[in-house]
């Protein structure tokens, strides 16, 4: 028990109706309850039901976005002094992982085979759970390896990939076949008593302007940044974590990064905290600037501005006309978001955006009530934790 984490849990005030984990935590996290576990001394009672609400807990402590969830919802941020749990949490569920051993902890799900299609963070979760319910899991990745973005996405500098292994270690008691790209999932779902989708979104959107087939897209360079010669100047385009982690990236291989972004920093969606080690690693921002044309040897951008609209209404950036300027660079990575490829789901129910038709646990119309969606395919390019919650929807439906 760290002296900094000691007295960080005396702080906690135990709430009765701790937002940190009722508002704040996508998967409700009990922090009182571990809170006091952890002040008695009980941090294995303690990492224990850390592990059982979310399986993940020690890679979410790590890369969650504290400010949007736990630590920003701490009631003690009226004192400008919230409890930094996600730092406690990181002690307790990080010492505990490499003894977790799964076992059957009840037969609710007995004589059931159920397929998991994407073995990130979502599929992970989910193959935990339904392991100790009784069922036969069918773990499938297009990947030769268990982690998706976890191992293939996050840098190690921000996520040690010993931490992933563990949960190959973890699962070794249930069937993963890597390195199988599954196509649809209609076989399955004839084979199988229920498929769960968890696969990652990654199909890239375009910027839709001249020569942005020239760019890198930033997933595939971060699943194998040394196969790519950068030169000397990189420019990302984007505000997200991924941006953020593509940026680092480049910048720790030798480059000049520069990160272009059409708002402010303050309007990124990126996690503040990795924008910050972002600056910090020497990554340059330029900020109200739209890239207009790709070029050979850079980009054409434009300046922006934000204006409010005639009667009022929400603030809007737009380009200023007239203000294209030409940026050199011998690389552009373009970070501005991933889609799921939904040929994956043909015969699903789709609405009016293109998405699969699907209820409150993930069910997707259209099938024969046994295809299921998690994680990006149900939410888009969201957060770790958030795609162990939508996981956690769909195992406690079942």
């Amino acid at each position: 028990m760290s002296d900094f984490n000691a007295a960080e849990a005396s702080r906690c005030l135990l709430c009765k109706k701790p937002k940190c984990a009722l508002q704040g935590c996508p998967v409700h996290t009990p922090v009182p309850e571990c809170m006091a576990l952890y002040r008695q001394g009980r941090i294995d009672e303690a990492a224990e039901m850390l592990f059982q609400n979310n399986p993940l807990s020690a890679i979410t402590s790590l890369v969650c976005d504290w400010k949007q969830f736990c630590f920003g919802h701490c009631v003690l941020n009226v004192k400008q002094a919230p409890i930094h749990w996600y730092k406690v949490e990181q002690e307790i569920s990080g010492e505990y992982l490499s003894r977790v051993i799964l076992g059957r902890r009840d037969d609710s799900l007995l004589g059931k085979r159920i397929a998991i299609v994407g073995a990130g963070p979502a599929g992970i979760a989910a193959a935990v759970w339904l392991y100790q319910k009784s069922a036969s899991v069918v773990l499938f990745d297009a990947n030769p390896r268990m982690g998706g973005v976890l191992r293939y996405g996050i840098p190690a500098f921000r996520l040690d990939k010993a931490l992933v292994d563990e949960y190959e270690r973890i699962l070794s008691v249930v069937e993963f076949r890597g390195g199988v790209e599954v196509e649809s999932v209609a076989p399955l779902a004839a084979e199988y008593d229920a498929v769960i989708v968890c696969a990652g979104a990654e199909k890239p959107a375009s910027l839709h302007i001249p020569g942005d087939s020239a760019a890198i897209q930033a997933l595939p360079f971060l699943k194998d940044p040394s196969s790519y010669s950068l030169g000397r100047k990189v420019i990302v385009i984007g505000g997200g974590n991924v941006a953020m982690d593509a940026c680092r990236t480049a910048q720790r291989l030798g480059a000049e990064t520069w990160v272009y972004y059409r708002k402010t920093i303050e309007n990124m969606p990126a996690n503040p905290l990795e924008v910050e080690e972002a600056k910090a690693d020497g990554v340059q921002f330029s900020v109200f600037q739209a890239p207009v044309e790709v070029r050979p040897g850079g980009v054409v951008f434009c300046d922006c501005e934000n204006v409010v609209p005639e009667g009022g209404g929400r603030v809007v950036t737009r380009i200023i006309p007239g203000t294209e300027h030409f940026v050199e660079c011998d690389t552009l990575i373009t970070a501005i978001s991933e889609t799921p490829d939904f040929m994956l789901l043909s015969g699903a129910e789709c609405g009016a955006d293109g998405w699969p038709v699907v209820a409150d646990n993930g069910l997707v119309s259209g099938f024969h009530g046994n295809v299921y969606l998690a994680g990006d395919f149900r939410l888009g390019p969201k957060t770790v934790v958030e795609a162990v919650a939508s996981a956690k929807l769909v195992v406690d439906s079942l």
